[in-house]
């Protein structure tokens, strides 16, 4: 039975508001470091608060560890919400158009989520001694400062998009609580469950077969993901192997 409210999926809600709210806290976060420690093109009336670093760095390790949840459900019950291969005749052609709204807004959509990938990424390849040694010329802190402005604005127009869109009840049904019986939390189990005996099915002995079936896209989140957790670990490694003098 169709709900007679504006319904999206609990699973989206929930994996949509963690990982919102933990990427606006690390956002606010990232402006007051950079207030506290760099500020060369402009500051706000902030105060200086040295471990702001610290809690800045914990909210983005929230968002980097809720995220591969939320590219997994993107890239699969979500795909309909990102830019799908029609996506630029429809922009070229029917300019406009509803159509051309709802194609615009979900290249938003998935431009959003690579400027997330990028913004975690390049905090990843930071050190967390530079900006108090006042190292502030690091390509990598260059990058990581890009990063959230381009967040910053792929948000607005995330939110723009979809209220243009959906207009304001589409806003709100994304923070409503209520769910329907078979979007309840109790059944998630059973569903990773069925997943995972249809994926073993399924030949994982060719994995360039099943890597080729997936949007390139998501192929390009996974391995920026992945990439940043190894060369973070190798940095740290080496770190600690020089630590010791070996």
């Amino acid at each position: 039975m169709k709900p007679p409210f504006l319904y999206q999926p609990f699973l989206l809600r929930c994996l949509h508001g963690i990982t919102g709210l933990c990427l606006v806290l690390a956002m606010v976060t990232a402006a007051w470091t950079y207030n506290t420690y760099d500020g060369r093109w402009g500051q706000l009336p902030l105060p200086n608060y040295q471990e702001i670093e610290g809690i800045h760095g914990t909210f983005g390790l929230y968002t980097l560890l809720i995220f591969p949840a939320f590219v997994f459900y993107a890239f699969r019950r979500g795909h309909k919400r990102l830019g799908q291969a029609d996506s630029l005749p429809q922009l070229t052609q029917k300019i406009g158009t509803p159509v051309w709204w709802y194609t615009l807004s979900r290249c938003v959509n998935t431009v959003t989520l690579l400027a997330l990938t990028f913004a975690l990424f390049s905090g990843k390849m930071m050190d967390e001694k530079w900006l108090p040694q006042g190292e502030l010329d690091h390509f990598w802190y260059y990058g990581h400062l890009i990063s959230w402005v381009v967040m910053g604005v792929a948000i607005a127009l995330h939110l723009l998009m979809n209220a243009k869109v959906g207009g304001i009840p589409f806003l709100l049904s994304m923070l409503n609580s209520k769910f329907l019986a078979q979007d309840s939390p109790k059944l998630w189990k059973n569903h990773i469950l069925a997943w995972w005996s249809n994926t073993q099915l399924s030949s994982w002995s060719d994995p360039i077969s099943i890597m080729s079936k997936r949007p390139k896209l998501e192929l390009i989140i996974w391995f920026s993901l992945i990439a940043a957790w190894l060369i973070s670990l190798t940095k740290e490694l080496l770190g600690l192997l020089n630590t010791v003098g070996i």
